[in-house]
């Protein structure tokens, strides 16, 4: 707990060395401008992920507020917006676009073909189409994927491994994203192969969770998995409250913010090592490197984060297998 307790204060110093100046003065016109295109709404607290993406930066010379501009645009609740805000950054214009997710790709790209875009995505870019090969991606879009598909699978199996017996097991997911049918179809592959029942809900959008969520019967399923969408993390408050009501252990794939606001369990990249690696790509393409050139890399670092506090909560006992995987214990 002390320990915890310098990093936060450690963190909060560094990120008062490099909180933006554009409160105090106007920056220069010659100074280079990137433009950040997040998925969801602004976090309520410390924003861990922007504040890695300035360190990191930061480290390579670059202070915002001072030698470059960072112009961060958020959809809020409305996925649809990401165009126009991609429109938005083009027309400063911003020198590199940073974009977070999948639709966020996509909208840069409707956007323009010129202005590098480096993507920081959970997902896998050539299963979403994104680039043709992640050595070569020949085009304006260079960045950090995510896993592909296949993560679905190690969800359901990770999640059948901390709670022996389980075989109803409902799913979120959101028609209109691009990768869904992928998504789906390889959590629904794990399911047979491990024996367990899937149910699936549809959430098309923000004003269709509770419909969906009320479809699901009582004896429907033992547990809920979150598949990796911008839309159904945005609601995750409703989504754990719901859950909480309905003594549902839950369990995602994308942010590890789940876990830590009361999910069961995470399983997935780590969104602050890819924000962070994302700020070396911009160094690069700022010094005169044309992202032809940078290859997409794989992610790096994954997590697997166990609430132990929801756990107890829910009068579950975790299998020691999952307890000694566990990159973190919240207790």
């Amino acid at each position: 707990m002390w320990c915890r307790t310098v990093e936060r204060i450690i963190t909060l110093a560094l990120s008062l060395l490099i909180v933006p100046l554009t409160a105090l003065a106007q920056l220069p016109t010659d100074v280079p401008r990137i433009g950040l295109l997040r998925p969801g709404v602004p976090p309520a607290g410390p924003d861990r992920n922007l504040m890695a993406f300035q360190q990191a930066l930061h480290a390579l010379g670059w202070v915002d507020g001072q030698n470059i501009g960072i112009e961060v645009r958020w959809p809020e609740a409305q996925e649809e917006r990401l165009l126009a805000l991609a429109a938005d950054l083009v027309r400063l214009p911003v020198q590199v676009l940073v974009t977070v997710g999948a639709p966020a790709t996509r909208a840069a790209q409707q956007a323009t073909t010129t202005i590098p875009i480096v993507m920081v995505i959970l997902t896998d870019p050539l299963v979403a189409g994104f680039v043709g090969s992640l050595a070569r991606p020949g085009s304006n879009l260079t960045g950090v994927s995510g896993l592909g598909p296949e993560i679905m699978g190690k969800q359901l199996e990770l999640l059948t491994e901390a709670l022996p017996g389980i075989k109803r097991v409902a799913a979120l997911t959101h028609p209109a994203h691009p990768l869904v049918s992928a998504l789906v179809q390889e959590l629904e592959r794990a399911a047979r192969a491990l024996g367990v029942q899937l149910h699936l809900l549809e959430v098309p959008n923000a004003d269709a969770l509770d419909h969906a969520l009320a479809a699901l019967p009582n004896e429907a399923a033992e547990a809920l998995i979150v598949l990796p969408f911008p839309l159904l993390f945005g609601q995750r408050q409703r989504i754990l409250a719901f859950a909480a009501q309905r003594r549902l252990p839950v369990i995602a794939t994308d942010l590890r913010e789940w876990a830590e606001k009361g999910a069961l369990l995470f399983y997935g990249v780590s969104l602050t090592d890819n924000y962070r690696r994302a700020a070396v790509y911009v160094d690069k393409l700022l010094k005169g490197v044309k992202p032809e050139d940078l290859p997409v890399e794989r992610p790096k670092q994954i997590e697997l984060v166990l609430n132990l506090r929801a756990a107890q909560a829910l009068g579950l006992t975790i299998s020691p297998t999952v307890l000694f995987q566990a990159d973190e214990v919240i207790r």
